[in-house]
């Protein structure tokens, strides 16, 4: 492992192990929504009502597993469909009331995890691995052409 890339390889492999190990069935134990749904729920709630084109290109995957993904989380409450804002003609989908709390009690679950693991960080240790990880993750998504909005 002399290239530090083998090093951060080595490291994202172990925090995949970390994550799914720390999950129950692929979730937190208290969570409310699996990894596909909280997901796509993030980018609706950045980006607004996107229609299923819109969804493939922002993550690369083909029509049918969006269908699949659209439609649980329709089944579930948490996105509805909706005429086109713009006037287009195909449909958008978009978060509901209940999608917005039921993100927000995942979201805080998983700070709550968060801040038990990085309890005995200093906050500018916490700040820089935060900056890390966006610079890491802004990277992936230029080589991949494909932006995530951020706040």
């Amino acid at each position: 492992m002399g290239r530090a890339t083998h090093r951060v390889e080595y490291e994202q492999m172990l925090l995949g192990r970390y994550l799914h190990l720390h999950k129950s069935k692929g979730r937190r134990a208290d969570s409310t929504l699996d990894r596909s749904a909280y997901i796509l729920l993030s980018r609706i709630r950045m980006q607004g009502p996107m229609t299923i084109g819109q969804l493939g290109d922002a993550f690369g995957l083909d029509t049918s597993t969006l269908n699949r993904q659209t439609a649980a989380a329709v089944r579930g409450g948490l996105i509805e469909r909706i005429p086109d804002p713009d006037g287009g003609m195909a449909r958008k989908f978009r978060i509901t009331a209940e999608g917005e709390r039921r993100l927000d009690a995942e979201r805080e679950g998983i700070t709550r995890s968060l801040d038990r693991i990085m309890s005995e960080w200093a906050d500018e240790d916490i700040e820089a691995f935060a900056g890390y990880l966006k610079r890491f993750n802004t990277d992936i998504e230029r080589v991949e052409g494909r932006p995530w909005p951020r706040p």
